[in-house]
């Protein structure tokens, strides 16, 4: 961060950081899109824990009639310092950052399943083996927006470039988000709510919903079309759980500015969490439609961090 602005990002945390010495230290880069026609939409995760010597690579591809594509993968090597490039046991892949905080560009071939009902994941399915491949970039669009009190910054952004699932090739032209982090990531402590999209005049969204237990902590922005960024400074967010733990509704508000936002689902990616001592956690991830109190709609992502006693709580 940099002491120009609170929320600027320094373009040098663009790179690799130097762990600290907890096991559960973690540095993750988060790449989602939507197709501007909303007919695909995918996220791929890329996360680091060299304490644990194991990357994480999670990737979804989802679409309006079309079945889940997941790739996941959580004993791949750690890529030496400053990369981001692993090759091992069938999985190919490799983050690269163009110029600073302008772009960064997703090259993939990795063994993948189809799942005809994304609970499947919750239940263990093997799914049908099919190839993944991913060729994308996500060019900045909007202001890189560092949170005040961690280590993560999140960036608005155009994405384009091709998918392949088996012999099919998805030409992909849309919005997305990218999000680097750096620090203990301990998923199983606390539940949470991340979210971001864009609507239909340009105006960019992102809120994070950081539910500790006692307290409820606030992140976020809302980036206008003319370019004036609004800190989140209260967050509310509720939603109705279905089948197995996957919402399918949510609301959320974003104060100061008062953005209301109905949330509806449409593509889950989930994922399970499991901890080297046996903690679980459910991650629905999903493509979501939003639509705002006077009437203007977008596209985006939505996740929800689920700790297994939580869920079995509710």
């Amino acid at each position: 961060m940099t002491d120009l602005h609170p929320h600027a990002v320094d373009p040098s945390d663009e790179g690799r950081h130097q762990p600290s010495g907890e096991p559960l230290w973690n540095e993750s880069h988060y790449l989602d899109f939507v197709a501007r026609d909303g007919s695909v939409a995918g996220y791929a995760r890329i996360g680091l824990y060299p304490n644990l010597g194991v990357t994480w690579w999670t990737t979804m591809v989802v679409g309006a009639g079309r079945p889940l594509v997941a790739s996941v993968a959580y004993d791949l090597p750690v890529a030496p310092m400053p990369g981001l490039a692993v090759d091992a046991d069938g999985y190919t892949f490799g983050g690269v950052v163009g110029l600073p905080l302008d772009s960064f560009v997703l090259g993939a071939k990795v063994p993948a399943v189809v799942l005809d009902d994304p609970a499947d994941v919750y239940r263990g399915a093997p799914g049908r083996p099919t190839t993944l491949g991913l060729d994308l970039t996500w060019s900045t669009d909007g202001i890189p927006y560092h949170y005040d009190i961690t280590t993560r910054y999140e960036v608005p952004c155009l994405v384009g470039g091709t998918l392949t699932v088996g012999g099919e090739t998805v030409v992909v032209e849309g919005h997305g988000q990218r999000d680097h982090s750096w620090g203990v990531r301990d998923w199983w402590a606390f539940s949470w709510c991340w979210f971001a999209g864009r609507l239909e005049d340009g105006t960019r969204f992102h809120g994070a919903d950081i539910r500790i237990p006692g307290q409820r902590v606030p992140f976020g922005y809302v980036q206008h079309p003319d370019g004036e960024v609004a800190t989140v400074s209260g967050l509310d967010v509720t939603e109705e759980l279905g089948s197995e733990g996957l919402p399918t509704s949510a609301r959320a508000r974003i104060d100061p500015i008062g953005l209301e936002l109905s949330i509806r689902p449409v593509g889950f990616g989930p994922l399970v969490l499991t901890a080297t001592d046996g903690r679980v956690s459910r991650f629905p991830r999903a493509v979501a439609e939003f639509t705002a109190t006077d009437g203007r709609t977008g596209t985006g992502w939505i996740e929800w961090n689920q700790p297994l006693a939580a869920v079995d709580g509710q």
